[in-house]
């Protein structure tokens, strides 16, 4: 790396990681919510959201984390599975498929990145598995700022979905 790109080492998450990952969380809620985002997430602190933190820990134990760290500082956090969560009104793939079930930066690290290394990570791991394809959802609203995030990073647009009132997006990548 040179002298203006950190060094962020990517390490298998775990339980360990719960505290960091609802704190990564909780800024991001009060980011968006400063910025006049309260839709995305809501203005409740994450980890104040009922099952929010059992979420988390499930992540942590039923899943394949992963941290970003900075000097030994969890900055980031990516959660994959073998597919979207049976909550959401999402198809599974025709085949097999890695899922990023979530992707956090700690936002006072922003435009390091963190979550494009983290994405990196998640396409390793995927064709390590032998996969081919790798998905994500994301919130649809707005902007679009963020599903324009995962196209910079990969990813092309599939379905199109709505979850109660959330409108949602889901990209694909394939390896």
């Amino acid at each position: 790396m040179n002298d203006t790109t950190p060094d962020i080492r990517i390490r298998p998450g775990g339980p360990a990681d719960v505290p960091a990952v609802l704190d990564m969380l909780d800024s991001a809620v009060a980011w968006m919510n400063a910025r006049g985002n309260t839709e995305q997430w809501g203005t409740t602190p994450y980890s104040l959201v009922p099952g929010g933190v059992e979420r988390v820990q499930r992540y942590t134990t039923e899943n394949s984390p992963y941290v970003a760290e900075l000097d030994g500082v969890p900055v980031g956090a990516l959660v994959m599975d073998s597919g979207p969560s049976p909550k959401m009104p999402i198809a599974p793939a025709a085949g097999p498929e890695r899922y990023v079930r979530l992707l956090i930066c700690d936002r006072r690290y922003a435009g390091l990145g963190i979550g494009a290394a983290l994405l990196v990570r998640a396409a390793e791991e995927t064709k390590r598995a032998g996969v081919e394809l790798l998905r994500v959802d994301c919130w649809a609203g707005g902007t679009g700022e963020l599903v324009a995030y995962y196209e910079r990073n990969g990813f092309t647009r599939t379905d199109r979905f709505l979850s109660g009132a959330w409108p949602g997006q889901v990209l694909a990548r394939r390896l």
